[in-house]
């Protein structure tokens, strides 16, 4: 049996961003990572198409929250002991400096995760951080003051212990056995299937400012909405994906959304479009593009419209404009099915938020149990914010642990 004070159950984002604090708010603690992988930080190695998206430009609690369709309520505490300004000040201490993009993700200058991953490896070593790779944890027990792991390459034990497993079924499973409720995993951040001829062969193309609405529910989101070789994506979609993710699984990922690309009511649009066909009567539709659609994309609503390449704004007929009108504003498409959004993987789903005490991040049900990170039953839309919510869990705990 091997003793240690703190012992973290998973070595990824969370899991060091604890570790490296627990250390440095009391160096007399001795803490271990067990990572079941034969390495760790694998989600903040692919994040960010490799550039690891680090938080968010976001710096009031009260607007960061909403980015969170599971974990809202709970996290304005946290995010007021510990948000993005702190994050930055964190890294920028160990000499990695953040940046801002336009949409507000930020990453490192470097624009790669190693620098990241480096920072964490290296500051691991400086506190004598054991990190224990290839060690999977089979059981959990209490006894007494302390917690029991058994785990692939042998027994250990230790006062505290912090879960930063991520969505990992079978420590889900474990926790069950401690008595927690575990919330349903469904996936979250997902890109949509369609097939329809109206983004067929026009992949790469992005509408800037659309609307999309879930037909038959209350779901809708707005934003940049972008095609792609199996259907449509984008922030307009993974906004929906995030905060439709229980109710899109009931369904099947099967459903119809309807889409407004210009941001206008069909009334207002079509009276648009007759005013344009008394100004543009000799021009044909097709090559004379409006509302600042892409060329490829308003093409094929024309198209979609009955109309042909050839057809002159001044031969636009009632139905034809009436139909335009409908493309632009409410066009509707049907969803078969879903696609992870790049490499990344979230789920809405894990320990049930009540059992939970946010001042601490510790267990309600057992002292000295702790969590961070997407183990419980928090998520959040692309653009930083998981990250943001494992640094806050993750800091939390850490100072919680260490006193």
């Amino acid at each position: 049996m091997i003793n240690y004070d703190v012992i973290i159950i998973g070595g990824g984002a969370a899991g060091f961003f604890a570790a490296i604090n627990i250390a440095e708010f009391n160096p007399d603690l001795k803490v271990c990572i067990l990572e079941r992988g034969k390495e760790g930080l694998q989600k903040v190695r692919i994040s960010g198409g490799g550039r690891c998206n680090v938080t968010h430009a976001e710096f009031i609690p009260s607007e960061l929250v909403l980015n969170y369709p599971r974990g809202e309520k709970e996290l304005l505490g946290p995010f007021h002991q510990f948000m993005t300004g702190d994050t930055i000040e964190w890294f920028a201490k160990r000499d990695v400096e953040l940046k801002i993009e336009d949409d507000g993700r930020m990453f490192p200058i470097t624009n790669s995760s190693r620098t990241i991953i480096d920072c964490f490896l290296n500051e691991a070593k400086k506190y004598k951080i054991k990190v224990l790779y290839n060690h999977s944890v089979k059981s959990i027990q209490k006894e007494e003051n302390y917690w029991e792991l058994e785990t692939s390459q042998g027994n250990f034990c230790s006062e505290k212990l912090l879960i930063t497993t991520g969505s990992n079924t079978k420590i889900w499973k474990l926790l069950e056995g401690l008595g927690h409720t575990i919330s349903q995993p469904v996936p979250s951040l997902f890109t949509f299937d369609i097939k329809d001829q109206r983004i067929k062969d026009i992949p790469g193309v992005v509408a800037q400012n659309v609307e999309i609405k879930v037909i038959g529910t209350d779901l809708w989101s707005e934003g940049p909405l972008l095609v792609t070789h199996v259907g449509l994506s984008a922030p307009a979609i993974l906004k929906l994906s995030a905060f439709g993710a229980l109710e899109l699984s009931m369904h099947n990922y099967q459903f119809k959304i309807e889409v407004n690309f210009i941001r206008q009511s069909f009334d207002d649009c079509l009276d648009d479009l007759k005013q344009l066909k008394h100004e543009l009567t000799k021009k044909t539709v097709y090559k004379s593009k409006q509302f600042d659609l892409p060329k490829r994309l308003w093409h094929k609503l024309v198209l979609a419209s009955n109309m042909n390449k050839y057809t002159c704004w001044a031969d636009m007929n009632k139905s034809q404009l009436e139909n335009l009108a409908s493309q632009l504003t409410q066009a509707v498409f049907k969803v078969d099915g879903k696609s992870t959004f790049k490499e990344e993987f979230v789920t809405a789903g894990g320990v049930n938020l009540k059992e939970i005490n946010f001042k601490t991040f510790e267990s309600k049900l057992h002292n000295n149990l702790y969590f961070a990170g997407e183990v419980i039953n928090v998520d959040a839309v692309t653009g930083g914010f998981n990250f943001q919510n494992a640094w806050t869990g993750a800091y939390i705990a850490a100072r919680s642990i260490s006193k």
